[in-house]
């Protein structure tokens, strides 16, 4: 198993435990992500969205939380892997089982320097919103509201938090 293998399989084992400090030491400093739903670029933005992911699953999901990953692949520069969670949406109390491929760049010490994670948002929509996902998760209106809450609700985070995120 390459040394990058060894960081994803790190980082995803440390998700599954929630735990955000064992994610963070995956990460370089200038490490930029990209979802459906997060445009972040920084290793601050980036562990802020994970720790607010980490700290609303443990408030309000534990006991429902699972997280599974398969299919891990990387050479010196990319690599990727299948992921699945199963949680309930904070948002809402709806549950959720999310599939999404994330795609990785790393650096020369094997640190992860790109994610772009995708999954399907209309299907992610239905199930964290319900009626309003089903009628409009397919409209890119719902797309930025979702994505404008979640950056509010990232900032937020950030600022009660301090900066001692990374």
């Amino acid at each position: 198993m390459t040394p990058q293998a060894q960081t994803l399989t790190r980082l995803y084992t440390a998700f599954a435990a929630l735990d955000a400090d064992g994610m963070a030491q995956c990460y370089a400093d200038n490490v930029e992500f990209d979802d459906e739903v997060f445009s972040l670029k920084g290793k601050e933005q980036t562990m802020g969205m994970w720790r607010m992911l980490c700290d609303a699953i443990q408030t309000r999901g534990r006991d429902v939380w699972k997280l599974g990953f398969s299919g891990i692949a990387a050479d010196a520069h990319t690599g990727q892997v299948h992921w699945e969670a199963h949680y309930r949406f904070s948002g809402t109390g709806r549950m959720v089982h999310n599939v999404i491929d994330g795609q990785f760049t790393f650096d020369a010490q094997g640190l992860i320097t790109r994610q772009r994670d995708r999954f399907n948002f209309w299907r992610w929509s239905r199930q964290a919103l319900g009626a309003p996902g089903v009628l409009l998760g397919w409209t890119p209106f719902l797309r930025n509201k979702v994505r404008s809450q979640a950056r509010a609700n990232l900032q937020k985070f950030l600022a009660a938090k301090g900066s001692a995120m990374t």
